[in-house]
């Protein structure tokens, strides 16, 4: 059957729509803005973050989400967004003096890294990953990503109006608790509108604590309704965003990526990271269509690499499959690829909209001060969530010493700092963590075999024997809890870990014998 010729459907109540089924053309353009709402605000917001044009990022995540369904010959219903995970490397970079077409250049080859990572996953299958980044190391990673950017959004964003940023953070919290479904899954993007409409009522009522207004409206009414990104000034150096104070994001658009090692170092530990996302997002695709897609693994890491690698190509932002978009399809059960191909239309549309652009960039500091206190912490929490699903064993030193020295490493060399390999050769916090503990745990692991204490609990003086701390007080009560969850997520489905994107934001690492 072709890819591009769906089975039309009318379901009934509580029936699935498979990937190669669609409803009437107008439910699922319906379906497909709602996986462009879902996506939108991370979409928009860190290509701005990370210094990057914000129509054009969106433009290529919808060509990119076109490649992916291509490439994966439209099994794996999923949606292409700005990956979050190169957000501390792009900082490195620009700390570092590079410009926008240095982080690009550092991200195009991370994904021409990540697709033939994809290939040898396809040819040798998920377990050359497992071994090679076993869950203790994955979840290591991807704390550190998101632990390593917590001073970005405490010691940047939300000095810049703390109490709209703590505001913005209890309506997100609030709203990814309190709403059900779709609302539910795309908190952060209402907390960006709360936050939003709160610094205008605040501008009108006069409330103080900023410097002039919150919001300028000047870019927006400037900018064109239609049109295309332009060229990048030459010579751009440093991160141009509006949100760290930037003063030439306007003249950030298309450009060729420049190619360095040492950037390109400090931006390729978040491969581990986007292999992990979309290892665990099509298993995530798996359960809830009921199909086996562990022969589209490989298909899948590889196609975001090319996703990736053609859009940093032209000074896009880096890409990776949505949780926001799969949680989407668990609220509907509409599981059908013609919704995404809607989706990334839209997209590529959106992207001749310069104005939609200017809009997202006038986001006051606090408002996304508010929203990385969030967000940056489910990254780090992410990976601590990758560990307890593969019931990663600390008490082991093999697992515990490597990440404990790896973890300390990346999260306390933040704001800058560098560990200089030489003069010309300095890695930031997150390269050097990844490389102590991919690195160490290893070497580790050869010296435990060697000496035969692989299996031994050796480092009881720092986290005590194996389920030393484990509660047990309230053991009925516990049981019966678990025993609640387990039977409403089985017959609802759990699914809140859709809130940990972004992209942030996804679903762990797992071994091939824990598919559910």
């Amino acid at each position: 059957m072709s890819m591009f010729k769906w089975d039309v459907v009318d379901p009934g109540p509580g029936e699935a729509v498979a990937p190669h089924q669609r409803l009437a053309w107008g439910k699922t353009v319906g379906l497909g803005a709602q996986h462009v709402v879902a996506m939108f605000g991370a979409t928009f917001v860190f290509p701005i973050v990370m210094g990057l044009n914000a129509n054009l990022a969106i433009m290529m995540s919808g060509i990119a989400t076109i490649c992916f369904l291509l490439i994966v010959k439209g099994k794996v219903p999923s949606y292409l967004g700005t990956s979050a995970s190169f957000v501390g490397g792009a900082a490195a970079i620009y700390a570092q003096g590079g410009g926008p077409a240095d982080v690009t250049g550092a991200i195009m080859v991370s994904g021409i890294v990540l697709a033939l990572v994809g290939v040898a996953i396809h040819f040798a299958g998920p377990g050359f990953v497992n071994n090679l980044l076993p869950p203790v190391v994955t979840g290591a990673v991807v704390m550190l990503i998101g632990f390593n950017l917590c001073r970005v959004a405490t010691g940047i964003y939300m000095p810049a109006d703390r109490w709209v940023a703590l505001l913005t953070m209890f309506a997100v919290i609030l709203m990814a608790v309190g709403l059900k479904g779709f609302f539910g899954r795309i908190a952060i993007f209402l907390g960006l509108i709360f936050g939003f409409v709160l610094s205008l009522l605040f501008d009108a009522i006069g409330v103080g604590g900023v410097e002039g207004d919150r919001v300028n409206w000047d870019n927006v009414k400037s900018a064109d309704w239609l049109g295309f990104p332009p060229h990048t000034a030459e010579g751009l150096v440093g991160n141009q965003s509006p949100f760290t104070g930037g003063e030439n994001y306007a003249l950030v658009g298309w450009h060729l990526p420049s190619l360095s090692i040492t950037f390109t170092l400090l931006a390729l530990p978040a491969v581990i990271a986007l292999v992990a996302e979309n290892m665990g997002h099509v298993k995530a695709v798996s359960g809830m269509t009921g199909q086996n897609l562990d022969p589209m693994m490989g298909r899948a890491v590889a196609a975001d690499g090319v996703g990736t690698t053609l859009a940093s190509f032209v000074g896009g932002s880096p890409t990776t499959t949505y949780a926001e978009n799969i949680g989407v399809m668990a609220a509907t059960r509409v599981y059908s690829t013609a919704a995404y191909f809607v989706a990334a239309g839209v997209a590529i549309l959106f992207g001749f909209v310069p104005k939609f652009g200017a809009l997202v960039a006038t986001t006051p500091s606090g408002v996304l001060g508010g929203i990385t206190l969030v967000l940056y912490g489910m990254i780090g929490l992410l990976g601590a969530k990758i560990w307890v699903e593969n019931k990663v064993n600390f008490a082991n030193p093999v697992n515990l010493v490597p990440v404990a020295a790896g973890l300390t490493m990346g999260i306390g060399l933040a704001d800058n700092a560098f560990f200089n390999i030489t003069s010309d050769f300095p890695l930031g916090g997150i390269a050097m963590g990844t490389l102590i503990i991919v690195f160490g745990y290893h070497l580790a692991r050869v010296v435990a075999r060697a000496a035969g204490t692989d299996h031994d609990a050796g480092a009881v003086i720092a986290v005590g024997d194996e389920g030393a701390h484990r509660t047990t007080g309230h053991a009925h009560d516990h049981a019966h809890d678990h025993a609640h969850d387990h039977a409403h997520d089985h017959a609802h489905g759990d699914h809140s870990h859709d809130h940990a994107h972004d992209h942030a934001h996804d679903h762990p690492h797992t071994h091939d014998d824990e598919t559910k």
